[in-house]
C-alpha cells in the first residue's frame, strides 16, 4: 500500500470526489465548506468529509471502494484527517460499527451541537445510529 497517498484535496478538486461518490453509487456527496480528504491509488479509492459545525468537525461521507475495503483505508484516512483538525469531532454509525470507531478514540456521547441533535434525531426516523465523540 506504499503507493497509496492520502491527502486533503484543494476547493477545486472537489468534483473529484463527489465523482468517486457517483461512480460507486453512493449517496454521499461533500460540501463546500468540508475538508474533503482522500485517499488515492491512480484514482480516489477511499474518501471522507469533515464539515464544520458549532466549536468542532462532524465527519461523514466516509466511503472506501469496495474493491479496497479490509485493507485498513477508513482507518488511515480517518487518522490522518484528524490529526489535522485540532477541534472536536462527532459522527453517527450503525451500532455494529462502535468497535471500529471505539479503536480510533471515538466515544459515545449524549450531548450534541443543535445542529447535529437535529439531525441525528431526523435520520434515527429511519436508521439506527448512534453518535459519537472524539
Amino acid at each position: 500500500m506504499s503507493d497509496l497517498n492520502c491527502r486533503a484535496l484543494p476547493a477545486p478538486l472537489l468534483p473529484l470526489a463527489d465523482a468517486f461518490y457517483r461512480a460507486h453509487h453512493s449517496p454521499m456527496r461533500t460540501d463546500r465548506q468540508a475538508q474533503v480528504w482522500v485517499t488515492q491509488h491512480t484514482t480516489i479509492v477511499a474518501a471522507l468529509c469533515l464539515r464544520p459545525i458549532a466549536e468542532g468537525y462532524w465527519l461523514n461521507s466516509l466511503f472506501v471502494a469496495p474493491t479496497w475495503r479490509g485493507q485498513g483505508l477508513a482507518r488511515q484516512l480517518i487518522e490522518q484527517a484528524l490529526a489535522h483538525a485540532n477541534k472536536p469531532v462527532w459522527l453517527f454509525c450503525h451500532p455494529e460499527l462502535l468497535s471500529f470507531y471505539a479503536n480510533l478514540g471515538f466515544a459515545p456521547c449524549a450531548s450534541l451541537p443543535a445542529a447535529l441533535a437535529e439531525r441525528l434525531v431526523r435520520y434515527q426516523r429511519t436508521k439506527d445510529l448512534i453518535a459519537l465523540y472524539r
